[in-house]
């Protein structure tokens, strides 16, 4: 009987672990302690779990928090994505995995999450790892190291923290650049580290366009640097992140969507956001003329736009 027991609370960590590695880990990182690329552009800065203790942070307002979301952060509901008992599965994976074992990984990089052979990274882990800082010179690496570092910025820094660094300098530009560059389909074959290209890949690519008005012009600059990230640089949101959100970002080349579509509802969504997606609202970060620069290359570039009824 006890040994069942204990094999049931087995198994439930672990429905826990699958359920944190794919809605959790890319702003709380692998290990629970929000290290992660993503990380470092958000403020507040997501949760340290590795740094709490379980009676500082009770499981009742981890539960709220993922039901309702935390009003201010990046933390959105998780109630459309989630039923009750997998919020219960994942926060008692987290109190247990980080809060008390303080755990070091949460054994992600495996063949069922994609990771086939995982050792053939192993000259990229002393910059996931931390060991050697990112910014060394490249003449004071060996040729190992060179090699791992090369890798560790094609295929790590996506979902890894950025690295340690010796001078912070000025913050890193964020790029509309998403898909995982070493994906791996079980489906399919086994691709190589370095020159594979995702299926994600071909979303992240922005259309070639000829004669963009300057209006356009300025809304494709826009757009790549500010939506792209999530609604794909093609408009379709089938790029990794979109992919990864739920309820997914619009794709804005359907055109069942769009018929329904106008300018001022467009300028509506892009200022207020949307309430229960991770659409946020960006009127305190992009200026009306630059919504409508970007509301002209939607219009141009994925799919035409009406105007409002007169």
């Amino acid at each position: 009987m006890r040994q069942a027991g204990a094999a049931a609370t087995a198994d439930r960590h672990e429905q826990g672990r699958k359920i944190y590695n794919f809605r959790c880990y890319y702003c709380h990182g692998y290990s629970g302690n929000a290290k992660t690329l993503a990380a470092t552009y958000l403020d507040p800065k997501p949760m340290d779990f590795a740094a709490a203790a379980p009676d500082a942070l009770s499981r009742e307002r981890m539960l709220e928090a993922l039901e309702k979301g935390r009003p201010g952060t990046a933390m959105k509901s998780f109630a459309a994505a989630l039923s009750r008992e997998e919020m219960e599965l994942v926060t008692d994976f987290v109190r247990r995995e980080f809060m008390e074992r303080k755990a070091e990984n949460t054994r992600y990089h495996t063949a069922e999450n994609g990771w086939p052979d995982h050792e053939k990274y192993a000259a990229a882990y002393p910059f996931a790892t931390r060991e050697l800082p990112l910014d060394t010179p490249w003449e004071r690496l060996t040729p190992e190291q060179q090699a791992g570092k090369r890798l560790y910025l094609a295929s790590c820094v996506t979902c890894h923290d950025r690295g340690r660094v010796t001078d912070e300098g000025n913050p890193w530009d964020s790029r509309p650049l998403s898909f995982p560059r070493n994906h791996y389909d079980p489906a399919g074959p086994k691709l190589d580290a370095m020159a594979s290209a995702s299926p994600y890949a071909i979303h992240d690519r922005p259309p070639q366009l000829r004669g963009l008005a300057a209006l356009e012009q300025r809304g494709e600059k826009l757009y790549q640097s500010n939506c792209a990230f999530c609604h794909a640089a093609d408009g379709t949101s089938r790029n990794w992140i979109g992919s990864f959100l739920e309820p997914h970002p619009r794709d804005l080349t359907d055109p069942d969507f769009m018929a329904a579509m106008t300018r001022s509802r467009l300028r509506q969504v892009i200022r207020e956001g949307l309430p229960g997606t991770s659409m946020p609202a960006w009127k305190s970060v992009l200026k009306d003329d630059e919504i409508r620069a970007i509301i002209a290359y939607v219009s141009k570039a994925f799919h035409p736009v009406r105007d409002d009824p007169s």
